[in-house]
């Protein structure tokens, strides 16, 4: 439940960001990592920005993950990936999941691919704000930002002491609680700590063996450490550690239409570890150094089958930045490893090293008109090397403002398509010559600002080539195995997304409208179809009062149109839905007591088919794709209570 409305926002970037304090009403939001440094108003590429306030309202939802945060974010799609786990992933304007480059503070603490789990792993708790880059930004990001990246910038520790609690129950019987202290320890040195603990029980809500809420309990901790000095040089060190226990497939005693047992299961413990920092060298120049590492172990059980695997992910960038009247100018070099080992199957292991140099420029060219241009190069070691550019230009004519983006990124493919991630590797044939994924992008941005109104509508467009997808390894059906390819031709997605806000007094109205055109060819190359999971329509409305130190009443409604589907035994189309939730929020000294209510009309896929197949599918799969929410009604409510520095 929330007002989210996105705002146009600077470049996300690598240099260790200021020590902010939350904007106040009518002031500019301000990207905490920014590459220029540029007032939020003056870059020419656009960047979505869910300020702390909006993340608060979503944290009163969903304090265990970030999933429900993003999920209302106009152009972005928050897909389940696998009903047995719950796992999810997120889609850019039409694009699948694992395009989308996940990043912490500017870092790959995620992994180059994060993996579906890793979205809903991830509390939102210390978070000051979420940053979205739509459309190709391998420009600045690498390989792994094909559609778009998402920064979660952490919240920076305030002058004096703070500490804040919450606890959650669920009518699902799922339980949260989080803690966050944040204290200035002297000298320019600051430090946080966040750590939380999250469970559920499985659910099997219509009653066929099949678990439709998965079961999990996950505890998770990072520390951070800030250190800033009078000449500007800064420092900004985290550390994290995430273990979860995650079951789901069929409840004890109960079978899948073959008569046999299918448990599923995932254990996961995730490391990371980052540092940022930049410091000046003259008046008008800076150097800048990134780097991070994250291992992430799983055990996963399919049935009888269990898989033991790692992913690792190495990181470090330097760079050096400059600005000069109207000028501004970053360049640097990095190195990304990203590998995969599994016990089970190393037929399947990987190791990609992806050294790099990057560039960006930015000239006013006028006192509103800007154009900036970004281009990297990379040279993968499996794929080769790789050029990917783009450009911006920013108009500002009174109350308007017009950017106009283009750009071209790469994707390197491994074997975690969507079914992947649901199914293992057990029915997956050894990888052949694939060529890698390419994507061109280009986007027409409009937006207006007057008092207390606030519009903006952009047009976007993707062509993507060498898209990969798993086909039977027998098309005629007589193998149980799936092998993947490179789909021919391009796979296209056109669209349009519409964003409004009007405020008066304590009120704010947000609504959004997105409308998707994606399709794709055929794996035989024979004809085009709708892309799968993608529905053409959807629009949300929301209503939210809220008066500061009192507390906050929101209604919203979202609509999600038809969604062709794939391989679906039951129906070729999805059904549209509405979901409705309410949320209130009261203000009682130092505490804050919260009820939510999600999806009040119980929209639920199970009411309309079965989520079991009645055969296995050939990549092993016994499930169909989730196009509806699987949990129907869920009530929570809960207990913040805050110490010490205000918001």
């Amino acid at each position: 439940m929330g007002a989210a409305f996105l705002v146009p926002a600077a470049a996300t970037a690598q240099q260790a960001p200021p020590n902010p304090s939350t904007p106040k009403e009518g002031e500019a939001i301000i990207v905490q990592a920014t590459r220029s440094g540029r007032r939020v108003q003056d870059e020419p590429v656009r960047v979505e920005v869910i300020a702390r306030e909006e993340i608060e309202e979503k944290i009163l939802m969903r304090p265990g993950n970030v999933a429900t945060i993003l999920s209302e974010t106009g152009g972005l799609r928050v897909q389940i990936t696998s009903p047995a786990l719950g796992s999810a992933n997120i889609r850019v304007q039409g694009m699948e999941g694992r395009y989308t480059q996940l990043l912490a503070d500017g870092l790959p603490l995620y992994g180059g691919q994060a993996s579906s789990l890793g979205l809903l792993q991830i509390p939102p708790t210390d978070l000051g704000q979420i940053e979205v880059i739509k459309g190709a930004a391998s420009a600045l990001y690498g390989p792994s930002a094909l559609a778009g990246v998402i920064n979660l910038v952490s919240r920076r520790p305030e002058d004096t002491p703070q500490a804040e609690v919450l606890l959650n129950a669920t009518s699902r019987n799922g339980q949260d609680a989080t803690a966050y202290v944040a204290a200035p320890l002297g000298e320019g040195l600051s430090a946080s700590m966040t750590g939380g603990y999250h469970r559920q029980s499985r659910q099997d809500l219509d009653d066929d063996g099949w678990v439709d809420m998965p079961g999990y309990e996950r505890w998770t901790v990072r520390p951070r450490l800030f250190w800033e000095n009078a000449a500007g040089a800064r420092v900004f060190l985290t550390a994290g550690a995430m273990t979860e226990r995650r079951q789901g497939g069929t409840l004890e005693g109960r079978t899948v239409p073959d008569g046999s047992a299918f448990p599923q299961a995932q254990d996961t413990d995730r490391f990371d570890i980052g540092l940022v920092a930049e410091a000046p060298i003259s008046d008008s120049m800076s150097v800048h150094l990134r780097s991070s590492g994250m291992t992430q172990n799983h055990r996963h059980l399919f049935g009888d089958v269990v898989e033991y695997d790692r992913h690792r992910t190495g990181f470090a960038e330097a760079s050096l930045s400059g600005n000069a009247g109207g000028t501004s100018w970053i360049g640097g070099v990095a190195y990304q490893r990203d590998t995969f080992r599994s016990r089970t199957f190393p037929v399947f292991d990987y190791a990609y090293d992806v050294p790099g140099i990057f560039g960006q420029l930015e000239q006013d060219l006028s006192p509103a008109l800007t154009l900036a241009g970004s281009a990297r190069v990379d040279f993968h070691d499996e794929f080769g090397t790789r050029f990917s550019p783009r450009l911006s230009l920013l108009y500002r004519p009174g109350f308007w403002t017009v950017r106009l983006s283009g750009g071209r990124g790469f994707y390197a493919p491994t074997p975690f398509v969507e079914e992947i991630e649901a199914a293992g590797l057990s029915r997956l044939a050894p990888l052949g010559d694939l060529a890698a994924e390419t994507a061109t992008n280009a986007s027409i941005d409009l937006g207006y600002r007057r008092g207390p109104l606030e519009a903006n509508v952009t047009l976007f467009g993707a062509d993507m080539r060498n898209t990969t997808e798993l086909v039977p390894l027998d098309p005629s059906g007589g193998s149980s195995r799936v092998r993947l390819i490179n789909l021919p031709g391009t796979t296209r997605s056109r669209g349009t997304e519409l964003l409004l806000r009007y405020r008066w007094q304590d009120l704010t109205l947000s609504g959004s409208y997105v409308y998707v055109d994606a399709d794709e060819t055929d794996p035989d190359g024979t004809g085009r179809r709708r892309l799968p999971l993608t529905p053409r329509h959807t629009a949300g409305l929301i209503a939210m009062w809220e008066q500061h130190d009192k507390g906050r009443l929101g209604l919203e409604v979202y609509y999600t149109g038809r969604q062709s589907l794939d391989d679906n035994p039951y129906r070729t189309r999805s059904r549209p839905y509405v979901e409705i939730g309410l949320m209130g929020e009261i203000a009682v000294a130092n505490a804050r007591l919260f009820l939510n209510a999600e999806n009040l009309l119980g929209v639920r896929q199970t009411k309309h088919d079965p989520l079991l197949r009645p055969v296995r599918a050939a990549d092993g799969r016994w499930t169909v794709d989730a196009w509806g929410p699987l949990e129907g009604f869920v009530l929570n409510g809960g207990v913040r209570l805050r110490f010490g520095a205000s918001e």
